[in-house]
């Protein structure tokens, strides 16, 4: 592998002279054990899950992922199933996740599944979230009850925390907010346990946490439009929620 002085030397040329050889040989050995430094994964970075690029953002101590959760597998890698009918979905006792407006199945607000999808990701029941299978990548999760409350509480408190995490008019997608946290909250709807319908699609958005009130409701937050507050209420398992996930401490 040789070439004129005037041009590029081979790529395992480590001595400089024109060719591989024997020398060459002999300084990559002389390597052999050392440390190659690695830049380090830091909040901000991309988190590819389930062939999907997600953003991440540091808000207080926590960092966050920057959109919904939009994965069809658990972190092992088996199939969440979706695609489900109305019937199906307001019946079934396992986890499912379905993307609004997807099927069939009835439908209020923007039923248009690709670009739903697109930018609200998928919306998920509490039997997935709460598989020991897991939703969120290894070293995420989704958040619990207390983490939602340590977030709203780093933004000024539920009443007013809001506003700093829907994303703002020029963002896009875009909502109401300034998302001044970068957290770029948005309006994904809802699918109904009781008929399977999507709902207040492009209107409020709805994600889940990771505890449970009793043994049949699950804690969730929602962020209404023209609304600076961040609520939280209890509801029943079957309900189709947007997911965030959080990093692990």
């Amino acid at each position: 592998c040789l070439f004129p002085a005037t041009e590029e030397y081979c790529e395992g040329d480590l001595d400089a002279d024109g060719s591989v050889g024997v020398n060459d040989l002999l300084l990559l050995l002389g390597n052999f054990g050392d440390y190659c430094e690695v830049n380090a994964w830091t909040c901000g970075d991309l988190v590819t899950y389930d062939f999907y690029d997600y953003q991440t953002v540091q808000i207080g101590d926590q960092c966050w992922f920057q959109e919904n959760l939009r994965t069809e597998h658990y972190a092992n890698g088996d199939l969440i199933p979706g695609g489900l009918s109305s019937t199906e979905w307001s019946n079934t006792l396992s986890g499912a996740q379905a993307v609004f407006g997807e099927g069939i199945s009835s439908c209020s607000g923007n039923c248009d599944e690709v670009q739903n999808l697109e930018e609200y990701g998928r919306l998920y029941n509490w039997y997935a979230v709460d598989d020991s299978r897991g939703l969120c990548p290894s070293g995420w999760h989704v958040p619990t009850d207390g983490e939602w409350t340590d977030l709203t509480d780093h933004l000024g408190g539920f009443s007013v925390a809001a506003t700093a995490m829907k994303s703002s008019p020029s963002d896009t997608p875009s909502w109401d907010g300034s998302n001044t946290s970068g957290f770029s909250a948005l309006p994904g709807g809802l699918r109904s346990d009781l008929n399977g319908l999507f709902d207040r699609g492009d209107l409020d958005g709805f994600w889940w946490s990771a505890s449970p009130s009793g043994a049949s409701y699950a804690w969730y937050r929602i962020l209404y439009s023209d609304n600076d507050g961040v609520f939280r209420y209890a509801n029943v398992l079957r309900f189709g929620y947007s997911v965030r996930c959080v990093r692990d401490e």
